[in-house]
């Protein structure tokens, strides 16, 4: 925590350094609904229209659909690092029950926090940030426009 009362950290890759092959952080996708309530007509016409459309996008997703006696339909999203998500679905239509799956497919399963800055190194250099006019000769640089053009020499 911060001063500021949110949460944040440093950037960093999950699962490593990013270098390979992407290993999608969604693991499973449960969704809950009572067969027969009102507020569960978008999830009925979700598993008729567009869950296999959604398995066949998302392979390395599994999904299940449970339709039973609950109070609420909702989606349930559990991650590779065990954050269980659980979202509300009632009385959303099917298109938004897809986008929502989407979103949960897409995302890491960590906290939406701050980032504190764009880049961070656990061996910091004492001669700062290198970019790519560092070491480059002054004569390279742009000092600005010219005012009156060069002499033309005969």
């Amino acid at each position: 925590m911060t001063g500021r009362g949110a949460p944040s950290r440093f950037l960093a890759a999950v699962l490593g350094s990013g270098l390979g092959r992407s290993v999608r952080q969604l693991q499973r996708l449960q969704l809950l609904f009572s067969p027969a309530a009102p507020d569960a007509r978008g999830a009925r016409q979700f598993v008729e229209e567009a869950a296999a459309e959604f398995a066949r996008r998302h392979p390395e997703v599994v999904l299940y659909v449970r339709p039973g006696g609950g109070p609420a339909p909702v989606l349930l999203a559990e991650y590779l690092n065990g954050t269980v998500r659980e979202e509300l679905i009632a009385n959303k239509t099917s298109e938004e029950i897809a986008q929502l799956a989407t979103k949960l497919a897409n995302q890491s399963g960590l906290d939406i926090v701050r980032i504190r800055k764009p880049f961070h190194t656990d061996n910091p250099s004492v001669q700062g940030q290198w970019h790519p006019l560092t070491n480059k000769p002054i004569a390279l640089l742009v000092r600005g426009p010219r005012l009156t053009p060069p002499p033309i020499k005969p």
